[in-house]
């Protein structure tokens, strides 16, 4: 059973489809969900958050169909998501972002303490989140996302931002967090973390699926260093 699985999603912005009929699963694992610039990733992963309505098609988070449920009610199923552009609390610290999102949760502060040592940040707790570096508000972000303790993790260009050293660190991280069961999904840029990480690629071009496959093969499917790798 995968954790996550999209059947047959389309997307149309009037005359443009965004998304053509794309169906993809995601296990327990770190996936890559890459292409060029325009092919539907991030409009994608609005469809899988609740943000957007597909055209056709639907969604599904262990086998429950979910293309109904709005954000919210995805989130209490496991759903967490970053975004490409920032979102974050300019005006809290780091702590209190993070304390934010756990509000329901015993022991808050504790907990986001926690969260912020885990994802590489903790030196931060205390400054206000709009004056931190761009890999530490990304950074941020991610700890919010778990504060829900998600079992699917959608993150959008999460190692935009960082450094050669915190993208490898952070590639360690996706590890541990799928090693507990949790399915991963980012949409990256970065062909070195896609490929050195992720357990299963799929591609994405002009809204369709181009293939899907280990890091090995497609590195060496022609169709993908055309569109993509170059």
């Amino acid at each position: 059973m995968s954790r996550l699985r999209v059947e047959g999603v389309t997307v149309r912005f009037g005359e443009v489809t965004a998304v053509d009929d794309v169906t993809l699963s995601a296990d327990p694992g770190v996936t890559g969900l890459i292409g060029p610039n325009g092919a539907g990733k991030t409009t994608l992963f609005d469809v899988i958050s609740g943000l957007r309505k597909p055209s056709s098609g639907r969604v599904l988070l262990d086998d429950a169909d979910i293309t109904s449920k709005g954000p919210h009610q995805r989130s209490r199923l496991g759903v967490a998501r970053t975004f490409q552009r920032l979102e974050v609390f300019g005006s809290l610290t780091v702590r209190e972002n993070v304390v934010v999102a756990l509000e329901s949760r015993r022991r808050p502060a504790k907990l986001a303490a926690e969260l912020l040592a885990r994802v590489g940040i903790a030196e931060f707790a205390d400054a206000q989140a709009d004056t931190v570096p761009t890999g530490a508000a990304r950074l941020l972000e991610l700890a919010r996302a778990l504060a829900t303790d998600p079992h699917l993790l959608l993150l959008d260009e999460p190692s935009s931002g960082l450094d050669r050293a915190e993208t490898d660190a952070f590639g360690e991280l996706l590890r541990q967090l799928s090693a507990e069961g949790r399915a991963v999904v980012l949409v990256e840029h970065d062909m070195d973390l896609v490929m050195g990480y992720c357990d299963h690629v799929h591609v994405l071009n002009l809204g369709q699926l181009l293939t899907s496959g280990t890091p090995s093969e497609i590195r060496s499917h022609e169709g993908v260093r055309e569109a993509y790798l170059g």
